[in-house]
Protein backbone atom coordinates (compact mmCIF):
# COMPACT_ATOMS: atom_id res chain seq x y z
CA UNK A 1 0.00 0.00 0.00
CA UNK A 2 3.02 2.34 1.14
CA UNK A 3 4.48 1.75 -1.88
CA UNK A 4 1.88 2.15 -4.41
CA UNK A 5 1.25 6.01 -2.85
CA UNK A 6 5.04 6.54 -3.40
CA UNK A 7 5.02 5.32 -6.48
CA UNK A 8 3.47 8.95 -8.12
CA UNK A 9 6.37 10.85 -6.29
CA UNK A 10 8.99 8.07 -7.41
CA UNK A 11 8.05 9.15 -10.86
CA UNK A 12 7.71 12.71 -10.23
CA UNK A 13 11.55 12.90 -8.71
CA UNK A 14 12.77 10.78 -11.43
CA UNK A 15 11.96 13.74 -14.18
CA UNK A 16 14.66 15.93 -15.03
CA UNK A 17 12.20 19.19 -14.54
CA UNK A 18 10.60 17.74 -10.83
CA UNK A 19 13.29 20.86 -9.29
CA UNK A 20 12.43 23.74 -11.46
CA UNK A 21 8.63 22.85 -11.16
CA UNK A 22 8.84 22.41 -7.20
CA UNK A 23 11.10 26.01 -7.22
CA UNK A 24 7.94 27.65 -9.35
CA UNK A 25 5.23 25.91 -7.21
CA UNK A 26 6.79 26.98 -4.36
CA UNK A 27 7.41 30.71 -5.75
CA UNK A 28 3.58 30.94 -6.62
CA UNK A 29 2.46 29.64 -3.17
CA UNK A 30 5.15 32.02 -1.57
CA UNK A 31 3.64 35.07 -3.68
CA UNK A 32 0.34 34.35 -2.64
CA UNK A 33 0.24 33.79 0.71
CA UNK A 34 2.35 36.53 1.60
CA UNK A 35 0.10 38.94 0.24
CA UNK A 36 -3.02 36.86 1.75
CA UNK A 37 -4.39 37.68 5.32
CA UNK A 38 -2.25 34.96 6.27
CA UNK A 39 1.30 37.42 5.63
CA UNK A 40 1.49 37.93 8.64
CA UNK A 41 2.26 34.31 9.87
CA UNK A 42 4.42 33.84 7.08
CA UNK A 43 6.88 36.56 7.41
CA UNK A 44 6.84 35.80 11.28
CA UNK A 45 7.91 31.63 10.60
CA UNK A 46 10.74 32.88 8.61
CA UNK A 47 11.94 35.35 11.74
CA UNK A 48 11.66 32.50 14.01
CA UNK A 49 15.24 31.43 15.90
CA UNK A 50 16.25 27.38 15.24
CA UNK A 51 19.09 26.25 17.25
CA UNK A 52 21.10 23.46 15.77
CA UNK A 53 23.90 21.70 17.62
CA UNK A 54 24.56 20.00 21.19
CA UNK A 55 23.82 21.38 24.61
CA UNK A 56 25.80 24.43 24.52
CA UNK A 57 27.77 23.81 21.14
CA UNK A 58 25.81 24.97 17.93
CA UNK A 59 24.24 27.88 16.30
CA UNK A 60 20.98 29.78 16.94
CA UNK A 61 19.81 31.37 13.45
CA UNK A 62 16.27 32.39 11.94
CA UNK A 63 14.81 30.09 9.50
CA UNK A 64 14.77 32.63 6.72
CA UNK A 65 19.18 32.92 7.81
CA UNK A 66 19.10 29.19 7.89
CA UNK A 67 17.68 29.02 4.19
CA UNK A 68 19.43 31.71 2.95
CA UNK A 69 23.16 31.42 4.61
CA UNK A 70 22.89 27.16 5.18
CA UNK A 71 21.21 25.43 2.32
CA UNK A 72 22.14 28.06 -0.30
CA UNK A 73 25.57 27.24 0.56
CA UNK A 74 24.93 23.59 0.05
CA UNK A 75 23.37 24.55 -3.40
CA UNK A 76 26.28 26.45 -4.41
CA UNK A 77 28.53 23.43 -3.08
CA UNK A 78 26.39 21.25 -6.06
CA UNK A 79 26.53 23.45 -8.67
CA UNK A 80 30.08 24.46 -8.70
CA UNK A 81 31.10 20.68 -8.37
CA UNK A 82 29.05 20.43 -11.51
CA UNK A 83 30.98 23.51 -13.38
CA UNK A 84 34.21 22.23 -11.78
CA UNK A 85 33.95 19.22 -13.43
CA UNK A 86 33.15 20.75 -16.65
CA UNK A 87 36.21 23.09 -16.48
CA UNK A 88 38.48 20.24 -16.21
CA UNK A 89 37.03 17.55 -18.59
CA UNK A 90 33.74 18.60 -19.97
CA UNK A 91 32.30 21.77 -22.29
CA UNK A 92 34.52 24.43 -20.60
CA UNK A 93 37.57 22.62 -20.66
CA UNK A 94 39.38 25.00 -23.19
CA UNK A 95 40.55 28.29 -22.61
CA UNK A 96 38.02 29.57 -25.28
CA UNK A 97 35.28 27.84 -23.76
CA UNK A 98 35.79 28.84 -20.35
CA UNK A 99 36.28 33.03 -21.78
CA UNK A 100 32.58 32.79 -22.64
CA UNK A 101 30.63 32.19 -20.05
CA UNK A 102 33.02 34.53 -17.44
CA UNK A 103 32.67 37.31 -20.05
CA UNK A 104 28.98 37.15 -20.15
CA UNK A 105 29.09 37.68 -16.88
CA UNK A 106 31.08 40.02 -16.09
CA UNK A 107 29.07 42.10 -18.63
CA UNK A 108 25.46 40.75 -17.30
CA UNK A 109 27.08 42.62 -14.17
CA UNK A 110 28.29 45.86 -15.53
CA UNK A 111 26.05 46.92 -18.09
CA UNK A 112 22.61 46.77 -15.35
CA UNK A 113 24.85 48.68 -12.78
CA UNK A 114 25.87 51.03 -15.28
CA UNK A 115 22.37 51.59 -16.50
CA UNK A 116 21.20 51.68 -13.17
CA UNK A 117 23.91 54.63 -11.99
CA UNK A 118 22.61 56.33 -15.15
CA UNK A 119 19.28 56.87 -14.06
CA UNK A 120 20.18 57.36 -10.26
CA UNK A 121 23.23 59.35 -10.58
CA UNK A 122 22.03 62.86 -9.30
CA UNK A 123 19.86 60.77 -6.43
CA UNK A 124 22.64 59.95 -3.75
CA UNK A 125 19.89 58.10 -1.55
CA UNK A 126 19.37 55.35 -4.39
CA UNK A 127 22.58 55.34 -6.31
CA UNK A 128 24.34 53.11 -3.11
CA UNK A 129 22.05 50.28 -5.04
CA UNK A 130 23.63 49.90 -8.11
CA UNK A 131 24.88 46.65 -6.89
CA UNK A 132 21.20 45.35 -6.21
CA UNK A 133 20.58 44.62 -10.58
CA UNK A 134 24.11 42.97 -11.15
CA UNK A 135 22.84 39.77 -9.38
CA UNK A 136 21.41 36.74 -11.12
CA UNK A 137 19.08 34.41 -9.25
CA UNK A 138 20.98 31.30 -9.97
CA UNK A 139 17.75 28.84 -8.09
CA UNK A 140 15.17 30.47 -10.15
CA UNK A 141 18.11 30.59 -13.73
CA UNK A 142 18.88 26.44 -13.20
CA UNK A 143 15.13 25.76 -12.05
CA UNK A 144 13.67 27.28 -15.61
CA UNK A 145 16.31 26.08 -17.39
CA UNK A 146 15.59 22.44 -16.19
CA UNK A 147 12.25 22.74 -17.05
CA UNK A 148 13.24 22.60 -20.56
CA UNK A 149 14.30 19.35 -20.38
CA UNK A 150 16.07 17.42 -23.04
CA UNK A 151 15.60 20.31 -25.67
CA UNK A 152 18.18 22.65 -24.49
CA UNK A 153 21.43 21.43 -26.07
CA UNK A 154 24.12 20.05 -22.96
CA UNK A 155 26.80 22.98 -23.90
CA UNK A 156 23.79 25.48 -23.24
CA UNK A 157 23.02 24.54 -20.21
CA UNK A 158 26.49 24.53 -18.69
CA UNK A 159 26.91 27.89 -20.07
CA UNK A 160 23.93 29.02 -18.19
CA UNK A 161 24.38 27.53 -15.42
CA UNK A 162 28.51 28.59 -15.64
CA UNK A 163 26.99 32.20 -16.24
CA UNK A 164 24.96 32.47 -13.01
CA UNK A 165 27.24 30.40 -10.95
CA UNK A 166 29.76 33.12 -12.09
CA UNK A 167 27.75 36.23 -11.87
CA UNK A 168 26.65 35.60 -8.73
CA UNK A 169 30.10 34.88 -7.41
CA UNK A 170 30.63 38.19 -8.50
CA UNK A 171 27.59 39.78 -7.20
CA UNK A 172 29.06 38.03 -3.52
CA UNK A 173 32.22 39.76 -3.95
CA UNK A 174 30.92 43.33 -4.76
CA UNK A 175 28.55 42.95 -1.61
CA UNK A 176 31.56 41.51 0.53
CA UNK A 177 33.42 44.92 -0.54
CA UNK A 178 31.07 47.65 -0.63
CA UNK A 179 28.04 46.96 1.27
CA UNK A 180 29.35 44.61 4.08
CA UNK A 181 29.45 45.83 7.47
CA UNK A 182 32.70 45.08 9.89
CA UNK A 183 34.57 41.92 8.98
CA UNK A 184 36.21 39.79 11.47
CA UNK A 185 39.82 39.44 10.55
CA UNK A 186 40.07 37.13 13.15
CA UNK A 187 37.59 34.21 11.48
CA UNK A 188 39.14 35.91 8.24
CA UNK A 189 41.91 34.60 9.09
CA UNK A 190 41.10 31.30 10.26
CA UNK A 191 38.64 31.31 6.94
CA UNK A 192 41.86 31.46 4.92
CA UNK A 193 43.83 28.74 7.40
CA UNK A 194 40.80 26.04 6.70
CA UNK A 195 41.10 26.93 2.91
CA UNK A 196 44.70 25.89 2.84
CA UNK A 197 44.10 22.61 4.93
CA UNK A 198 41.14 21.77 1.98
CA UNK A 199 43.61 22.67 -0.25
CA UNK A 200 46.45 20.13 1.36
CA UNK A 201 43.61 17.78 1.48
CA UNK A 202 43.14 18.30 -2.26
CA UNK A 203 46.90 18.28 -3.22
CA UNK A 204 47.63 14.89 -1.59
CA UNK A 205 44.37 13.52 -3.73
CA UNK A 206 42.75 12.66 -0.01
CA UNK A 207 39.78 10.28 -1.47
CA UNK A 208 37.64 10.25 1.51
CA UNK A 209 34.66 12.87 1.86
CA UNK A 210 34.67 12.87 5.85
CA UNK A 211 37.80 15.71 5.91
CA UNK A 212 36.36 17.80 3.79
CA UNK A 213 32.81 17.48 5.40
CA UNK A 214 34.56 18.52 8.76
CA UNK A 215 37.05 21.37 7.29
CA UNK A 216 33.85 22.09 5.05
CA UNK A 217 31.70 22.48 8.24
CA UNK A 218 34.12 24.87 10.13
CA UNK A 219 34.68 26.67 6.77
CA UNK A 220 31.12 27.98 6.56
CA UNK A 221 31.14 29.03 10.21
CA UNK A 222 34.34 31.28 10.07
CA UNK A 223 33.04 32.27 6.71
CA UNK A 224 29.23 33.58 8.35
CA UNK A 225 31.54 34.51 10.97
CA UNK A 226 33.48 36.76 9.18
CA UNK A 227 30.80 38.97 7.90
CA UNK A 228 31.00 37.29 4.39
CA UNK A 229 27.99 35.84 2.33
CA UNK A 230 28.09 32.13 3.74
CA UNK A 231 26.98 30.55 0.31
CA UNK A 232 31.00 31.22 -0.34
CA UNK A 233 32.16 28.54 1.67
CA UNK A 234 30.08 26.51 -0.83
CA UNK A 235 32.25 27.76 -3.66
CA UNK A 236 35.38 27.65 -2.07
CA UNK A 237 34.73 23.81 -0.75
CA UNK A 238 33.65 22.76 -3.95
CA UNK A 239 36.95 24.13 -5.61
CA UNK A 240 39.20 21.95 -3.52
CA UNK A 241 37.15 18.85 -3.94
CA UNK A 242 39.60 16.50 -5.91
CA UNK A 243 39.35 15.36 -9.81
CA UNK A 244 41.51 14.52 -11.94
CA UNK A 245 40.97 13.62 -16.01
CA UNK A 246 42.42 10.58 -15.69
CA UNK A 247 39.93 8.90 -13.12
CA UNK A 248 36.63 9.68 -14.85
CA UNK A 249 33.71 8.38 -13.03
CA UNK A 250 36.02 6.89 -9.62
CA UNK A 251 36.50 10.60 -8.59
CA UNK A 252 35.14 11.73 -5.04
CA UNK A 253 34.02 15.01 -6.93
CA UNK A 254 31.42 12.55 -9.34
CA UNK A 255 31.00 10.11 -6.23
CA UNK A 256 29.65 12.93 -4.58
CA UNK A 257 27.50 14.25 -7.44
Amino acid sequence: MLGYLSSPFKWFFKLEAAGGLLLLISAIIALIVSNSNYSEIYFNTFQEYIFIGFNNFGMKLSLLHWINDALMAIFFFFVTLEIKREFIQGELSSVKQALLPIIAAVGGMLVPALIYIYININNPETLNGWAIPSATDIAFSIGVLSLLGSRVPISLKVFLTALAIIDDLGAIIIIAFFYAGDLSLKYLGLLLLIFVLLLILNRFEVKRFLPYLIFGLLLWFFTHESGIHSTIAGVLLACTIPHRKKEHDFSLLVKIE
